[in-house]
């Protein structure tokens, strides 16, 4: 039967080079939420319902948002689309589980239970997720790839060009490590 290993067992130069992951949860910006869709794989595709909408066109899965509008935009490959603030609507974001869309989320809102938290999530990679962002909450997003990736969203304001619901922040504010991929 083998034994198990203690750290005091690896080579010393290696020893002071490990560490270990943090898996526990991490900390949700309130008013965030995030929804797993059901993907259907087939032998010829696949299929996701995104969105249905209830007798009095709000989504079910968010019954109290009224979809006003319905965007797209592509992020080219090795693009950052970062940092973006609107204060008077929310988003629903969703990416096709065949794209991987990096996306960062900070709580700016200076009543908010969680001031100042950040959130990196994945979108796409294999799952539909529609990912809720509160307004208030600055947020962006990289794409890793090597290839356009495509973002959907639904937002509960139209947009109006005389006066745009769309601020933004330099992509460093956060430090540019911010926008790099995880080693680990």
């Amino acid at each position: 039967m083998l034994k198990s290993l203690s750290l005091k067992d690896i080579d010393e130069v290696v020893q002071s080079k490990i560490k270990s992951r943090n898996y526990s949860s991490k900390q949700i910006i309130q008013g965030i939420k995030i929804v797993t869709l059901k993907n259907h794989a087939e032998e010829d595709g696949d299929f996701c319902e995104i969105a249905q909408f209830t007798p009095h066109n709000t989504l079910e899965s968010f019954p109290e948002y009224r979809v006003a509008q319905i965007n797209r935009t592509k992020h080219h490959a090795g693009a950052i689309k970062a940092w973006h603030l609107q204060l008077k609507q929310d988003m629903i974001w969703y990416v096709s589980p065949s794209d991987h869309l990096f996306v960062g989320l900070w709580d700016v809102r200076k009543d908010s239970k969680t001031k100042g938290v950040t959130m990196r999530v994945i979108l796409g990679d294999g799952f539909s997720t529609l990912l809720f962002i509160p307004r208030g909450v600055v947020h962006g997003s990289a794409n890793f790839l090597n290839t356009p990736v495509s973002l959907y969203y639904f937002t509960n304001k139209r947009f109006n060009i005389k006066d745009p619901d769309e601020k933004r922040l330099p992509w460093d504010i956060l430090g540019s490590s911010f926008w790099t991929p995880s080693k680990e």
